[in-house]
């Protein structure tokens, strides 16, 4: 089974998402920034590179919200959600494989073109943000 990270940035009732360059099969579509995870890294690790290879930016990844299991070109994929920090001081990224970022809530998240899989870890965030808050 292949393995996939998504970084949860929470702040201010809000979530850090990014559109993804309109190529490929999700071209275009918002999501909650993360990718593969490559041999001999765990998913903080990825978590940590992801954030650096695609907006130049070094984060402290925290605990795990949520685990979902899907199938993408019918293979099984297993993506993981943890809890992703920015710096605390001051920060701006550089866009290498998205086209825009913003802060959103759940509900515009949900009206959004979102990538299939990262809205299947919706319910989980929401279990996750009653406990956190």
């Amino acid at each position: 089974m292949k393995h996939s990270v998504a970084g949860i940035v929470y702040s201010d009732s809000l979530f850090f998402i990014a559109r993804r360059l309109p190529v490929g099969d999700m071209g275009g579509r918002w999501e909650f920034p993360g990718g593969k995870v490559e041999e001999n890294e765990t998913f903080e690790q990825a978590l940590e590179r992801e954030y650096f290879e695609e907006f130049c930016i070094k984060v402290s990844v925290g605990k795990p919200i949520a685990e979902v299991k899907f199938f993408h070109k019918e293979k099984p994929v297993a993506l993981h959600a943890y809890e992703v920090l920015f710096p605390d001081d001051d920060y701006s990224w550089v866009l290498s494989e998205h086209t825009d970022v913003k802060w959103a809530s759940l509900e515009e998240i949900l009206m959004l073109p979102f990538v299939d899989s990262d809205l299947l870890l919706i319910p989980e965030i929401k279990k996750w943000l009653k406990e956190k808050l």
